[in-house]
């Protein structure tokens, strides 16, 4: 299956999505090169720039390992053993999915000054995207066939040993692509760092807009940025493999029966206990501390409402085009092999590592030069949204396809159906939990965003996010306080469906 010709059905809108996803680069293109290349390699060589992208590479590397510790953990803690209360703990370690990197710095920095720096801006994105590993690692927990464990132990080896040599393969397209997000997620990352004062590339990059009315050093620290996309995705590609991981045999699926962990219960209890209270009771509590201090006289319940409706209604739009973009993309990379599939995939992933103010600005500079009836309106911040969040849509997809069994599709041609009726009766019904999930993600995701969001919304409209961002940038932090609130209010109920996902 993976060496079959990919059909035109499924390349043509892949390739339309990968082309979408590049609308960003040709913006940087123009900027990063409309004084020359002479200019935008003097500044992509200077030290200031090699130091940006060491501060940004070690970052972006310890919260990777950091969060493929977390989120493996409490995946085979939650799915695979006898936790007690696993269902409460597998909704509550999707919880922090909800509250926003600014938001989780700011309850940190707030109660510990000193942490600000690289240690705050590292405990901050751990905290709040270890899900993106845990979520795809549970999923393809609950998929892989118990069979082989059991096979395993049968011949002798023990749990640990069953574990680093028949399950942990299994899962290392769920953990490399969940860590694969997790790094662009950093590297593309404003509010934490802003707030936690470390320079790192989307830091410097902000920097030099404001600093001046010049676009292109900017822009070709933004191509720096891309540059390392593409090389983690390919180095995402060769970590996760060509191997299959659909269950082949016989027969209907059956529940692994839960691991007893005997003595083991309390450290494990600690653990999950100790990363809720951190990822989520500690910024709740904080922010329940301003709530409760603010003057609530001072409140809009009318405006809150109507910036939460607002907030609502465009994340749903832009979760709904980027599933809809990421699907034909998911599918090929899961069932294809070539060159072709993997440039596809990488383009994908080309705008989720800029910064949401350089793809907002694209955006603008495309509208305003091609496209003026959008420039201001819903429509441009609805393409944004897509562009920055793709991989997320397209790193589910591709997860939820690579389990559903090929020999399906294959019944299905042989019975006379064309590729895009087997896309429709076999694929997608077979991947749509994990499709949704995607959808369920990216909701999430652009209901917290916060750059793009600030320079397209069309006049008038507020998001949460803006709101929030606005009142913290003045000094109101009790009056921020009820948007922080709504929120995270919002954002819990999605993470807490992903987190009540069973078989």
């Amino acid at each position: 299956m993976a060496a079959a010709r990919v059909p035109r059905t499924l390349l043509g809108p892949a390739c339309l999505a990968g082309a979408f996803a590049l609308l960003p680069l040709g913006y940087l293109a123009v900027r990063a090169l409309e004084r020359g290349p002479g200019f935008a390699w003097d500044v992509v060589t200077t030290a200031g720039t090699a130091q940006l992208l060491g501060r940004s590479v070690v970052l972006a590397a310890v919260v990777v390992a950091a969060c493929l510790v977390l989120g493996i953990s409490l995946a085979w803690l939650t799915v695979r053993t006898s936790l007690p209360g696993a269902r409460a703990w597998s909704v509550i370690a999707t919880l922090p999915l909800a509250v926003p990197s600014y938001v989780a710095a700011f309850a940190w920095l707030s109660a510990v000054p000193d942490l600000s720096g690289f240690t705050g801006s590292a405990l901050a994105l751990t905290l709040v995207s270890y899900p993106y590993v845990y979520l795809p690692v549970a999923a393809a927990l609950r998929g892989i066939d118990p069979a082989q464990e059991e096979t395993s132990r049968s011949l002798g080896s023990g749990p640990a040993r069953t574990f680093l040599r028949v399950v942990l393969p299994q899962l290392r397209p769920a953990a490399a692509g969940g860590g694969l997000l997790v790094a662009l997620y950093v590297l593309s990352d404003f509010g934490a760092v802003s707030l936690m004062r470390y320079d790192t590339f989307t830091r410097g990059i902000y920097t030099s807009y404001q600093a001046s009315f010049d676009r292109t050093p900017a822009a070709a620290l933004s191509v720096v940025l891309v540059v390392m996309t593409i090389a983690l995705v390919a180095l995402e590609t060769r970590t996760r493999g060509r191997r299959g991981h659909a269950r082949t045999g016989t027969g209907t699926a059956r529940p692994a029966v839960p691991m007893p962990l005997g003595r083991l219960t309390v450290p494990a209890l600690s653990w999950c206990g100790a990363v809720a209270a951190a990822a989520v009771a500690f910024p709740l509590a904080t922010l329940a501390y301003w709530l409760a201090t603010g003057n609530r006289s001072t409140w809009d319940p009318a405006g809150l409402l109507s910036t939460a409706g607002a907030t609502l209604g465009v994340a749903a739009a832009g979760a709904a085009l980027t599933t809809g973009l990421a699907l034909p993309v998911g599918v090929l990379a899961a069932r294809h092999r070539g060159r072709a599939a993997e440039l596809i995939e990488q383009a994908a992933y080309a705008g989720h590592a800029l910064p949401g103010i350089t793809v907002a600005l694209a955006m603008v500079f495309f509208a305003v030069r091609y496209a003026t009836p959008v420039y201001q309106e819903l429509p441009l911040l609805v393409c944004a949204y897509a562009v920055l969040f793709l991989p997320v849509a397209v790193t589910a997809t591709r997860a939820a396809v690579l389990q559903a069994p090929p020999v399906l599709e294959d019944i299905a041609r042989s019975l006379g159906r064309g590729p895009l009726r087997v896309l429709g009766s076999v694929t997608v019904p077979l991947a749509a939990p994990g499709v949704t999930a995607g959808a369920a993600l990216t909701f999430v995701i652009c209901m917290k965003e916060l750059p793009a969001t600030l320079l397209l919304r069309p006049t008038g409209m507020d998001t949460l996010a803006t709101r929030l961002w606005t009142e913290t940038g003045v000094g109101s932090y009790a009056d921020a306080a009820p948007y922080a609130a709504a929120l995270i209010l919002l954002a819990a109920v999605p993470s807490y469906l992903l987190g009540r996902q069973r078989p």
